[in-house]
């Protein structure tokens, strides 16, 4: 077992992690298996979501025709927001419902595979639209059964929704994300093709990577899974289970490929940089789909929700938004100075992974290298410089702290206690960093 010192014993803590592993099939060209997948799974009338700038791209194309080549009748939605709202939600919930599919396909990022899978759930089992979201937002209920087939089909490479039971929304009106947890909403299968990242503009790249990354070093440093209060039943025991050795694996391989290919990637991408880093989604989405991130994610739900008036290059968008990748980094530096301490080892090793220099460094020095190597790696690919480079002072602390500190799902899950005020103390910390 890989850092058995982490995994020391606590009193009442868990003794046991479970492993959900996804069933994903990666290659060039293989979303042209689609259709005969689709056929495998039992579908015949499929509910094909995307959103109208993915609906303009050959993926789509592709995707249809391999569907209507094996027989399928496809009807498409693309209606998808881009950083989904629950009305974003409750609209695809609704044509799921009345369209009586008996199977889903997802073609797009994360958007579209989470607004997916929450249709897919809603039309399945309708409920009161809150009573499925984490608490203490909603009641957290659970869900009651099988949802009907669906395959994913990542356009981009930074979510891994494909992976994971996880969905996330901006609830309009609390202005922050939340979302809705559960192993059914695991796509019954992800196809991965390298090929449909061609047409990502740049900044897409940039922030996909960078959320592969905080996937992975979030769930290497998350409270050890022996460190979580045991179940009272095996059925309770939580998809964030916290850090776990089977997660291990895959996020420093996750965190390798992202140092070694996301500046080419950005600035001037080859074939085997956009294979290596839709892999390391894959594996990210591995890890965290099993062990759960922590801090800069809780933080990014606040980050992205409280917009104001950022326009990102490279999003055709109607609205102010901070992508969800560059909502998670722009707080990451900060971040991982903070629990450096809480197990430095980890950050050592994910700071080496990302490039720092490390020689003559000691493990205490893990959370500085970290975060200094992430600082030099948004400045090279044009991130935003901190809070402020996405519209954020002084005056927004407060709000993006309340909004934040109720993502107990997430704060939990950190490597060390976070009090309110320490929360106040990162945003504070991550307004600027050059």
């Amino acid at each position: 077992m890989a850092d058995r010192g982490y995994f020391t014993r606590k009193l009442g803590g868990d003794k046991v992690f479970s492993v959900e592993a996804p069933k994903i099939k990666f290659g060039n060209g293989v979303l042209n298996e689609l259709g005969e997948d689709a056929k495998s799974l039992g579908m015949r009338r499929v509910a094909v979501f995307t959103d109208r700038i993915v609906a303009e791209q050959e993926s789509l194309t592709i995707a249809v025709n391999s569907l209507e080549k094996a027989g399928m009748e496809c009807e498409i939605y693309d209606e998808v927001e881009v950083e989904p709202t629950d009305r974003s939600f409750k609209a695809g919930s609704r044509f799921a419902s009345e369209g009586k599919f008996d199977g889903f396909v997802s073609v797009g990022g994360g958007s579209v595979m989470d607004t997916c899978k929450a249709s897919n759930l809603y039309s399945c089992f309708p409920s009161e639209f809150l009573d499925y979201v984490n608490a203490p937002i909603g009641k957290a209920k659970p869900v009651p059964g099988p949802l009907k087939p669906h395959i994913a089909c990542p356009t981009t490479f930074g979510t891994a929704s494909e992976c994971t039971g996880i969905a996330i929304f901006d609830l309009l009106e609390m202005e922050a994300k939340t979302g809705i947890v559960s192993p059914r909403l695991r796509p019954d299968l992800g196809l991965l093709d390298p090929l449909s990242l061609k047409t990502l503009h740049p900044m897409i790249r940039a922030a996909n990577a960078f959320d592969v990354f905080s996937h992975a070093c979030e769930s290497l440093t998350a409270r050890p899974f022996t460190h979580r209060q045991a179940p009272d039943h095996p059925s309770r025991r939580p998809l964030s289970q916290g850090a776990n050795p089977y997660s291990d694996i895959a996020c420093l391989e996750a965190i390798q490929l992202v140092g070694e290919n996301l500046i080419q990637a950005v600035h001037d991408p080859e074939d085997e940089n956009l294979e290596a880093l839709m892999f390391a989604g894959m594996l990210a989405g591995i890890g965290f789909g099993n062990a759960g991130c922590h801090l800069p994610h809780g933080m990014s739900y606040a980050v992205a929700g409280l917009c104001k008036d950022y326009q990102p290059d490279g999003w055709s968008s109607d609205h102010a938004l901070v992508p969800h990748g560059i909502s998670v980094i722009v707080n990451s530096p900060a971040v991982f100075r903070f629990t450096g301490s809480a197990c430095e080892e980890r950050h050592f090793q994910a700071a080496k992974a990302m490039g720092a220099e490390t020689q003559g460094a000691s493990m205490e020095d893990g959370g500085s290298l970290l975060a200094n190597q992430l600082i030099k790696m948004m400045k090279d690919t044009g991130i935003p410089n901190g809070l402020q480079g996405v519209g954020y002072g002084r005056d927004d602390l407060e709000d993006l702290t309340e909004r934040s500190y109720a993502q107990k799902r997430l704060i939990d899950n950190a490597p060390c206690p976070v009090s309110r005020e320490q929360m106040k103390e990162l945003f504070e910390n991550s307004l600027s960093y050059w």
